[in-house]
């Protein structure tokens, strides 16, 4: 099982973490994201974030 977070910046991250162990930070919820994502894994919207699809794809393992 890995925990996945998405949207997440800022202060929103640092106060998620306290309470779930990150694996994977995803910028947007996008189709690379989902891609990702296997069943049993948990998915941590930031606020509003599991509404905001975008078609934008970005390689987020670049920047962490």
């Amino acid at each position: 099982m890995a925990v996945h977070f998405v949207g997440f910046r800022g202060d929103e991250y640092n106060r998620a973490q306290r309470v779930w162990k990150v694996d994977f930070v995803h910028v947007h919820n996008d189709r690379r994201f989902e891609a990702e994502v296997v069943e049993g894994d948990v998915v941590v919207f930031a606020n509003g974030y599991e509404n905001k699809r975008t078609e934008f794809v970005r390689d987020d393992s670049a920047f962490f």
